[in-house]
């Protein structure tokens, strides 16, 4: 099956499972396969109950509750790639932006499957966007240990910090408080990122942006989607 049929069949895939079990599917679902990883980010998605919570300031509940049911179909969503595009995934990331109703899976494929000599897209001011990335890791948490990104497309960037939990995280990991940390770092970090200079360092308008974590790992990933470029 070639690469955009793929991405087509996943996406009518995504929309239908959320569908069924959110109770609404998103308008759109954009789908993007460019090893090794796989996003799939969508639009217009809050159900008529979720939207009455917001409404109410009461966006954390909302969260909550999602974060629970995608621990549940993640297992179903990994299959299930696997038989639409062969692919593994060996882990899987998500995260919501809820004023936006917006919405992102990011699954980093098993790197046995993917071709060595394959390296996604660098850009210019590399450098400057990792600047900025440490500089406000470091005011919620740390400055990362390691940073890396790249281009997957037009509109996606895809960002990696590893080693960015303190002393303190850790322990609260060791208590059982994944959730509460993961929902508080997320607010904390997401309100940083929307104050600074992204757009300035990368010459354009950045229309989401998701953070999701692996504790386990000690790792962030964070994906930008931008408004493309016109050459």
């Amino acid at each position: 099956m070639e690469l955009k049929s793929k991405e087509a069949e996943i996406s009518s895939y995504v929309g239908k499972l959320l569908r069924d079990n959110f109770g609404k599917g998103p308008s759109s679902v954009f789908v993007s396969i460019e090893e090794p990883y796989i996003t799939i980010y969508f639009r217009d998605f809050l159900a008529p109950m979720e939207r009455v919570l917001v409404d109410q300031k009461e966006q954390k509940r909302v969260e909550e509750t999602r974060d629970l049911l995608m621990v549940k179909l993640f297992p179903e969503i990994k299959a299930s790639l696997g038989v639409i595009a062969d692919i593994t995934i060996e882990f899987f990331y998500h995260d919501w932006s809820l004023p936006n109703r917006t919405g992102l899976f990011l699954g980093v494929m098993d790197q046995s499957q993917c071709d060595e000599d394959h390296i996604p897209g660098g850009y210019d001011t590399k450098e400057k966007l990792h600047e900025e990335i440490a500089r406000i890791s470091k005011q919620a948490e740390k400055i990362p240990e390691h940073i890396d990104s790249c281009y997957l497309n037009d509109r996606t960037i895809v960002v990696i910090r590893d080693g960015i939990l303190v002393r303190i995280e850790k322990e609260l990991i060791r208590d059982g408080l994944e959730e509460s940390l993961k929902l508080t770092k997320r607010r904390l970090e997401k309100s940083l990122m929307h104050n600074n200079n992204f757009e300035s360092i990368l010459s354009t308008e950045i229309q989401d942006i998701f953070v999701d974590w692996d504790f386990n790992q000690d790792k962030s990933y964070i994906v930008f989607i931008v408004k493309p470029n016109k050459s």
